[in-house]
């Protein structure tokens, strides 16, 4: 019995070494064509996001214990700094963050873009994470003009023009 339950814990400690062997986003996109907005929701890792949230901070940035006031301005800075949409070529739409959420090991980020004008394409720039994680992914589903498609981010492949 005492056996079993040795290869037992030494199974689960190996599985929790595992769990979260890769470095990913996800982000779901919807085009709102009556509003002209992106309505955005981006899920990260928390240990990645926060890890990237302390990069040059004088302490480590939590969720947990990070004061919201301070959280915030640090979130909108490093999406800013790794997100850009634009309708069209060379353009740079501001991006309003909405709020936050937490999901297990990860948490949702809600953004907002407005755009300028109708229509059937976005430029976007994905480098999320691509800085602290050489293996990063970050996976996009567009929901836009009645199709949907996906598209993948990486180091390298920063940035895609998607239309519909």
């Amino acid at each position: 019995m005492r056996r079993f339950l040795f290869l037992l814990a030494a199974c689960l400690c190996s599985l929790a070494a595992v769990a979260h062997a890769y470095h990913a986003s996800l982000m779901e996109v919807r085009y709102n064509a009556p509003k002209q907005e992106l309505e955005v929701a981006l899920k990260v890792f928390t240990d990645d996001f926060e890890k990237a949230l302390s990069v040059g901070q004088p302490r480590p940035v939590s969720f947990e214990q990070t004061p919201k006031s301070l959280l915030t301005p640090l979130i909108t800075e490093l999406l800013r700094n790794s997100l850009a949409f634009g309708s069209k070529p060379g353009e740079v739409l501001p991006t309003q963050l909405i709020g936050f959420e937490k999901e297990r090991d990860a948490h949702w980020l809600y953004l907002a873009v407005k755009l300028p004008r109708p229509t059937t394409m976005l430029v976007l720039r994905h480098k999320l994470l691509t800085n602290n994680f050489s293996d990063q992914m970050n996976i996009v589903n567009l929901d836009a003009g009645g199709k949907k498609q996906s598209a993948l981010f990486r180091d390298g492949n920063a940035e895609q023009k998607l239309t519909w």
